[in-house]
């Protein structure tokens, strides 16, 4: 019963007036805006940028003193910093009411976008929606949809009318009671009696009057004070505060009972109708709400009904509600596998799948973005003072050092954004104007993450047995470099010690290795075999990660055990001051590794003076202006150029590089690469 004309809704005669012509204008202005050019595209003030010095300066070339001076737009798509595809996706699917799925890392900004969808739709085309009861059949409650801000006067005006109907019933009543107790007293002389009949009066009226109140709608999604279209986030949300529900009734007789539309209870999909429905880690829906979910995309209607079969409300069930929104779905790249495959089909053949970037280019427009998000993240919290400009200078470069990769900036902003609102609660707590460098600084160490924080403790409490040796001369050991959590850089020695056989010759490496880990064992053993000079047929290879209570994950120290255990098979010994790491391929390349510049760090303030990394990760290194004059930096292509910087002993060490040239007819001096089919560290 959906589309009916609101004035047949309104008792008595007449209609009621909808002033909607200002927000019909504003609707009309957004939508001439989704069709421009320039949507999102904000940009800040020519007078306040210094083209010369634009791509040098950390800002971008701001003209400015602290954040307080960059403006903030009040839309959040032009609040929206990278992600130009998605946003653009974004655009068109608000245009064209089109669903979409965005998968990506947490804190890239999925539900900012989605937020922005809500407000790039026309307002004029919301709906309040009320449920009426039916005298046919009470429990099937009766539908009606009119424009936003009439649910209020038409529920206004049947209570209006019930209000009077209950007066003159009361009145009605009264007069009834006082002839009935005026009959009792002066006729009959019967108090009692009297008293009895006019509490019966009194019941009676009473229930009757209930009939009346039955016939007042409820307002079941009232949109009157909304200035956008609506949005509703229904991320881990139950059956009932997704689809809709109706309450239990314990009094489902007698004349106690509230009335089944009374009880009705809107969800998420009916709430949003008109306007954006957003379900992050949609996954996470059971099987049979993704397939009602998919229901009302496909309809654009869902009846409410009861979610629990032991309540009276499973009796109910509402004409269909119009759930007329648009979908935005969201989550990890795990999101997709457990999805049900006919509703991500719905959202692929009706709309768009985006992949959210986690970092982009590092160029002047961006960094002057960044600018600007650290003063929205200062105006959206409303209690933080703004930056100063050396303090924004420091947060544009944990931009850099967050995003792992040179020329490139994090789009992981949540996590920036949390780095943001420490340093300025650092500075208000200090009653400072500003927040400066000093208090950047200070959160950096404060915003760890609890994991963050129990590797720095482990970290910390492994310097009581340390066996990091960062000078002298040792056969078959070498100083390792791991990261445990996210960045938190460690040095970890490995061992290696050859061993007459037994039986036939094998490489057991030992340190609680996991699978990637194991299978680089195996490839070092291919590279011991071919490289070395030594049969080893019948010796057995020792390989120990050194206090790795926690387990090693990755490949990450192929290159580590390789030279090893080559200095142990050929008595040489390794140089204490050196620490290396990277991944090593069957033939001897030198692959590249993740968290290189975390790794970098852990050795600097180890001591160690020089580290080996691989060639490819060159462009990854963003370490600390502190540590750049405490150590060198080496970069690798192949195994014969670590042991060329690893090993000592001129004579023997000459031989076997010697040797190691003639076998893969690499020279050190060509400076060969891993070249471009190198994989990507993970």
């Amino acid at each position: 019963m959906s589309d009916n004309n609101p004035d047949e809704a309104l008792p008595g005669s007449g209609g009621t007036s909808d002033s909607l012509s200002e927000s019909g204008d504003r609707s009309a202005e957004v939508v001439r805006e989704v069709g421009g050019e320039q949507i999102g595209e904000e940009q800040i003030n020519e007078e306040k940028i210094d083209e010369e010095m634009a791509e040098d300066d950390l800002l971008g070339g701001l003209k400015i003193d602290t954040t307080a001076d960059i403006e903030v737009p009040d839309r959040l798509v032009d609040q929206v910093i990278g992600q130009d595809h998605a946003r653009d996706i974004v655009l068109k699917a608000a245009k064209q009411r089109r669903h979409v799925m965005m998968i990506g890392s947490p804190g890239t900004g999925k539900s900012m976008l989605a937020k922005a969808m809500s407000q790039l739709l026309p307002r004029e085309e919301l709906q309040d929606i009320l449920v009426y009861h039916n005298p046919d059949d009470g429990n099937e409650p009766k539908i009606r949809t009119v424009p936003a801000g009439k649910g209020d006067q038409i529920v206004d005006a049947h209570k209006e009318e019930a209000r009077k109907r209950n007066q003159m019933r009361s009145f009605l009543m009264w007069i009834i009671i006082a002839i009935v107790l005026g009959y009792a007293l002066i006729l009959r002389q019967q108090l009692l009696i009297g008293i009895l009949a006019a509490g019966i009066i009194y019941l009676v009226f009473r229930y009757s009057s209930r009939g009346s109140d039955a016939m007042i709608p409820n307002l079941l999604v009232n949109n009157a004070d909304k200035q956008t279209a609506p949005f509703e986030d229904a991320t881990g949300a139950h059956a009932g505060a997704l689809l809709g529900d109706v309450r239990h009734d314990p009094f489902q007789s007698g004349g106690m009972e509230t009335p089944s539309h009374d009880r009705v209870e809107p969800g998420a999909i009916h709430k949003s109708n008109k306007g954006v429905l957003f379900i992050d880690e949609i996954n996470t829906l059971d099987i049979r709400s993704q397939q009602k979910l998919m229901t009302a995309i496909q309809e654009g209607e869902f009846s409410i009904t009861g979610q629990s079969e032991r309540s009276s409300g499973a009796m109910v069930q509402t004409e269909p509600v119009p759930t007329d929104f648009i979908m935005v779905a969201a989550g990890n790249l795990d999101a997709m596998e457990n999805m049900h495959p006919a509703l991500r089909n719905r959202i692929k053949g009706y709309g768009y799948e985006v992949y959210m970037d986690d970092t982009i280019e590092d160029t002047p427009e961006m960094r002057r973005k960044y600018s600007r998000f650290i003063a929205q993240e200062v105006k959206k919290d409303g209690r933080l003072p703004h930056f100063t400009r050396t303090a924004a200078e420091e947060l544009i470069l944990e931009a850099r050092r967050r995003s792992g990769r040179k020329g490139h900036l994090t789009l992981e902003l949540r996590a920036l954004g949390g780095l943001v609102r420490v340093a300025g609660d650092i500075a208000r707590a200090e009653d400072a104007e500003f927040t400066t460098r000093d208090h950047v600084l200070q959160a950096k160490g404060r915003s760890r993450s609890i994991e963050q924080q129990l590797a720095d403790d482990y970290i910390e409490r492994r310097k009581d047995y340390d066996m990091t040796i960062a000078q002298g001369n040792v056969g078959g050991r070498v100083n390792g470099l791991a990261v445990m959590g996210e960045d938190s850089g460690i040095v970890m020695p490995v061992m290696a010690e050859v061993a007459p056989s037994q039986g036939p010759g094998e490489v057991i490496a030992t340190g609680n290795l996991q699978d990637i880990a194991q299978e680089a064992v195996q490839n070092v053993s291919a590279i011991i075999k071919k490289f070395s000079d030594e049969d080893i047929s019948k010796r057995d290879i020792h390989i120990q990660y050194v206090q790795s209570y926690e387990g090693v994950e990755g490949d990450s120290a192929s290159v580590t055990m390789a030279t090893a255990v080559i200095s142990s098979l050929e008595d040489i010994p390794i140089d204490q001051s050196v620490a290396m790491t990277g991944s090593l391929s069957v033939r001897g390349d030198v692959l590249p590794v993740g968290g290189v510049t975390h790794k970098i760090e852990a050795a600097a303030k180890a001591g160690v003076e020089t580290v080996i990394i691989p060639a490819a990760n060159m462009q990854d290194v963003m370490i600390e202006d502190e540590y750049k004059e405490m150590i060198e930096i080496i970069p690798v292509s192949h195994i014969s150029e670590v042991l060329d910087i690893a090993l000592v002993g001129e004579p023997e060490k000459d031989s076997l590089v010697d040797r190691l040239k003639s076998i893969t007819g690499q020279a050190l001096e060509s400076g060969s690469a891993t070249g471009p089919g190198s994989p990507s560290p993970q």
